[in-house]
């Protein structure tokens, strides 16, 4: 055999085992993202199932007892902006490492918190963990699967974990609220936090720092004006909207909120390139996404107290109740991801799985205090199959063409209006909720069943209003992501900068 032979084999056989290690290393990496995704997500819904023990053990009212979700969902929501900045800045790795650390360490606080306002500062601080962590973590997946099949597929697997870790939350809250304690619903992020961090120091790829600075005006003006408005929202469910803070908190709301348009319009570096909306199909894409995530987080806060307080489930048996979401959503994603991206025009995929949304929140409408679980099951079914074919197609859209130096704001821009998407949608379709209740209380013969059932019904069909919605930016706005099989098959590889 001669020389040249022998050195050709040598160089495929290292060729092939470069390869094969990066993709082992690339789904270690997937793994850290995914579980990072996980934490964030879930606990947004983990804590539902163990609210009455925490009112109870720390003598809350029953409006403070909405802000341990709040406290969380605004701090997360609204820094997410400046935690992308924060990781095209120092460095995405630094930054995923930086929240997750904080996000453990408030977990653990919380956990042994013995008054309300304890826990709200636990919860909050959760949140700052979470903006820190989410966007360096998708823009981390952007940067490690270049666009085509490999992108499709991790985007499939963190569609599952977006969508199907709301509904594990709450599987897990029930679990663990009825076998141990309300604390563990906090708990239960630490060890998982800890192994994060340990295997994402070894692991993540750092990405190259960009210089410039923080846009500390763009974080403040869009954080406290998207909680102004939320807070609006919530406290109209309770005072009415003629309450004069009520009206104070929306006007302050919109005025921030213009303040921080002005803001990045004129910043050198802003926190949010507004050059990011001004493409019509990403930001259409990310508004679908936001009033899909009002929809779910909406049909989990009201079906969680129907099973509950009208069919009578105890904590765990309204946890698994929820189990067809996640295995749902798994099974359609990925088949989707594998089979009908590379078959079916996205935009198709993008209407049907919204339509098949909407209409799994309609049949929840027609709930009524004699249901089954039968009914419950087909709205979670036709809901899951719908989200887990439009948040695929949905977020590969808002991804698509983003530059590299705007992949951390790119991948913001999705977290937010994910998340603040439900927060302002369940702070809605309670205001929604509130009206229908006073108006069934009115009627002396209506039973407390029949007078929520009345008012969740109505809160549903306004979730379904909010997807009807998307269905028409979706038509209007949103092109097609190309499928999998028609992109070039040689791309270039990403630039890292090793750790």
């Amino acid at each position: 055999m001669s020389s040249a032979t022998l050195h050709s084999r040598y160089r495929d056989t290292a060729s092939e085992f470069a390869h094969r290690r990066r993709i082992t290393r690339a789904s270690i990496v997937l793994a850290v993202i995914l579980s990072c995704q996980l934490m964030v997500v879930l606990d947004s819904t983990i804590v539902n199932v163990a609210l009455p023990d925490m009112k109870t053990a720390l003598h809350f009212s029953d409006a403070q007892l909405s802000w341990v979700l709040n406290a969380y969902t605004l701090t997360f929501g609204g820094l997410l902006l400046l935690g992308a900045r924060a990781g095209d800045l120092l460095g995405r790795r630094m930054t995923f490492l930086a929240g997750i650390a904080i996000f453990t360490l408030a977990s653990l606080v919380g956990g042994f918190a013995t008054t309300g306002w304890f826990l709200l500062a636990a919860r909050a601080l959760q949140g700052v963990g979470g903006a820190l962590a989410a966007p360096s973590s998708l823009a981390l997946l952007a940067t490690m699967f270049p666009e085509g099949r490999e992108r499709i597929r991790a985007i499939a697997l963190f569609t599952v974990v977006s969508i199907g870790g709301g509904a594990i939350g709450l599987i897990a809250g029930g679990m663990l609220t009825e076998w141990t304690s309300w604390r563990w619903v906090l708990f239960v992020n630490v060890p998982i936090g800890v192994v994060v961090y340990a295997i994402g120091r070894l692991v993540l790829p750092e990405t190259a720092r960009h210089s410039g600075r923080f846009d500390l005006a763009g974080a403040f003006t869009s954080t406290f004006g998207m909680g102004a408005l939320v807070f609006g929202l919530v406290r109209a469910a309770t005072d009415g909207w003629s309450d004069r803070l009520t009206l104070a908190s929306f006007i302050v709301g919109v005025l921030l909120l213009a303040a921080f348009l002005l803001v990045e319009l004129r910043a050198e570096e802003p926190i949010t390139p507004l050059r990011l909306l001004a493409n019509a199909s990403r930001s259409g894409a990310n508004v679908a996404r936001g009033l899909l995530f009002a929809g779910m987080f909406g049909m989990f806060f009201f079906l969680t107290q129907f099973l509950q307080d009208v069919l009578g489930y105890s904590p765990l048996q309204t946890g698994f109740a929820f189990l067809p979401i996640p295995l749902t959503v798994l099974t359609t994603s990925q088949f989707a991801s594998r089979v009908l991206v590379q078959r079916v025009n996205g935009k198709l995929l993008m209407l049907t799985g919204v339509g098949l949304s909407a209409l799994g929140l309609l049949v929840a409408s027609r709930l009524s205090a004699d249901s089954t679980y039968l009914t419950v099951l087909g709205c979670l079914l036709l809901f899951g199959m719908g989200n887990g074919l439009s948040f695929l197609t949905l977020t590969s859209a808002a991804l698509a063409g983003v530059a590299p130096a705007d992949a951390g704001a790119a991948s913001g821009l999705v977290n937010v209006t994910q998340q603040l998407g439900g927060t302002v949608g369940v702070a809605a379709l309670v205001t929604v909720f509130g009206s229908a209740s006073k108006h069934a209380a009115s009627n002396p013969l209506a039973g407390a069943d029949q007078v929520f059932v009345y008012a969740a019904d109505r809160a549903f069909t306004a979730a379904a209003v909010f997807l009807i919605a998307a269905i028409a930016l979706v038509a209007v706005a949103v092109r097609a992501p190309r499928p999998a099989g028609r992109v070039a098959s040689r791309q270039p590889e990403p630039v890292l900068v090793e750790a």
